[in-house]
């Protein structure tokens, strides 16, 4: 687990928004500056980063390596990716809920079939993913 830095700095925030299509000319100016901690992170108290590792959530855009943003004071609700416990274990998956079931899903189903939640086997929830923050070279 990585601590966040509490006396973070920002970063030159662009006024062009980059598209990811057909190139556009740019502007040459500064907008702001985006302090990426703040933008992130809402409670720093109940805020963690941890690093993934394996290829079940890439289709979330969730890559070995890349490090995940999580919220322990955010709600669980179907559709979030959450950091969880099964049988000791811990886990990043989708929390879904199909046809009155709750899951937790991979987001590469041709590798990884569904793990069902019941009684018998129940999560602990650690938190919500809220961001993801890979280096690119």
């Amino acid at each position: 687990m990585l601590r966040l830095i509490e006396n973070h700095q920002t970063l030159a925030l662009h006024s062009f928004v980059v598209p990811c299509g057909f190139p556009s000319p740019a502007d040459d100016h500064l907008e702001d500056n985006i302090d990426l901690v703040s933008h992130l992170v809402s409670r720093p108290s109940a805020t963690f980063v941890m690093q993934a590792s394996g290829d079940s959530m890439e289709g979330a855009g969730i890559f070995t390596g890349d490090y995940v943003v999580i919220d322990k004071s955010v709600e669980t609700k179907p559709g979030h990716i959450v950091v969880a416990v099964l049988n000791g274990e811990m886990t990043l998956k989708r929390f879904e809920k199909r046809e009155g079931q709750y899951l937790l899903t991979s987001t590469n189903p041709r590798k990884y079939k569904p793990i069902e939640l019941n009684e018998d086997n129940p999560p602990e929830i650690w938190g919500v993913v809220v961001g993801v923050v890979r280096k690119c070279v």
